[in-house]
């Protein structure tokens, strides 16, 4: 991982400078901007290996700032930090190029994890491809990732809440998550978004 280039989009500049010293310490170039504006002067004329952006921020978006990315530097992996109750638009981010997205508040080593893995660019396709989901589970997964409650997708889907509950817990144990987050990140690792015609 050694002497890569992360870029570090947060308008909080208190985040920007713990992110920043956790990055150092993993041996990389890190660079921070407080707004989406200033990360594409950069990006202008500058390179990066990496770039990782929040969410919500004034202005310009994460998401403003991921599709600007991805038409003038579409291989540049973008990693989206995210609040847990951002699932439906990190859904969308995903669709529209982003690499990863991580929950807030920041852990550690979850983050250092997802960095090291979008910077290696390690294969993560693997025992998942063999999970088969039946037509309900996919259902029920797509629903999930549009934020609905169990009670919702049971109305959408003509079926009780608790056999909802049933679908959503054989989907979670066929995909080997134990949350939404994990769940979102196995369907972007077998490309089920892609598929996805919401």
């Amino acid at each position: 991982m050694g002497s890569a280039r992360v870029v570090f989009v947060d308008d909080e500049p208190r985040v920007c400078s713990v992110v920043a010293k956790t990055l150092e310490r993993a041996d990389l170039n890190v660079l921070c901007f407080h707004n989406a504006c200033e990360c594409l002067s950069y990006l202008a004329s500058e390179s990066c290996d990496l770039l990782i952006t929040d969410v919500r921020m004034p202005e310009k978006s994460g998401i403003d700032l991921l599709l600007e990315v991805k038409e003038r530097l579409p291989w540049l992996p973008v990693l989206l930090v995210t609040g847990y109750g951002d699932v439906p638009l990190a859904v969308r981010a995903m669709k529209a190029g982003a690499a990863d997205f991580i929950e807030k508040p920041l852990e550690r080593d979850t983050f250092l994890l997802a960095v090291q893995s979008l910077l290696t660019e390690g294969s993560k396709k693997s025992a998942l491809e063999k999970c088969s989901l039946t037509q309900t589970e996919l259902k029920v997964l797509f629903l999930l990732f549009d934020g609905k409650s169990n009670r919702e997708i049971g109305v959408e889907l003509h079926r009780s809440p608790r056999t909802v509950e049933v679908h959503r817990r054989h989907v979670m144990q066929k995909m080997n998550a134990s949350n939404i987050v994990e769940l979102l990140r196995r369907a972007v690792e077998m490309g089920l978004l892609q598929s996805n015609p919401h």
